[in-house]
Formats: C-alpha cells, sequence, structure tokens
C-alpha cells in the first residue's frame, strides 16, 4: 500500500495531504490548483512539475531513469514520494 505524504507548493504557500489511495494530481485539482494533465498515467508528461525539495517516487514512463535520479521533476498524475513531504514549484 502506498504511504501518505505532505505535499507543499512553494509559490501558492498551500500544503496538502495526499492519501495513500489518492494521487497528487487529483489533491492538487481538488483544491483548485490549476495544473495541466493528459493521460493520467505517466506517459505523456504533460504534468511534469518542478520538485525543489524532498524525494519523489517515480511511477511514470516518461522521464529517462537519469531524470528520475536526478528527483528535480515527478509527475504527480501517478507518482508520489519517498519522503514525508515533496515541495513543489507550483
Amino acid at each position: 500500500m502506498a504511504q501518505p505524504f505532505t505535499l507543499k507548493l512553494a509559490r501558492s504557500k498551500l500544503t496538502l495531504e495526499v492519501g495513500p489511495d489518492e494521487s497528487a494530481l487529483d489533491v492538487l485539482v481538488a483544491h483548485g490548483v490549476d495544473i495541466i494533465s493528459s493521460c493520467c498515467q505517466g506517459v505523456c508528461g504533460s504534468c511534469l512539475t518542478v520538485v525543489l525539495e524532498g524525494q519523489p517516487d517515480h511511477q511514470d514512463m516518461y522521464l529517462t531513469p537519469e531524470e528520475q535520479a536526478a528527483g528535480n521533476c515527478f509527475t504527480p498524475c501517478c507518482s508520489r514520494a519517498v519522503s514525508d513531504t515533496l515541495v513543489i514549484d507550483l
């Protein structure tokens, strides 16, 4: 089972909780955050978001292994967090 994590939005100063059974994208949209998305499966990269702090748990097929290892962006439609908190540039 996926672990819950905290999503902090640096620009909008929001702090959101992502539960084990929901995606970061679902939580962002539910809180009125304007974010582009398309496939919701981590294939297209349209929701790709910059990570400022924390370690993403990549579940996408869009980023290369090198890009995933860098940990400076993630796809909120399907990826989660290894760390308790991710700070993103939204």
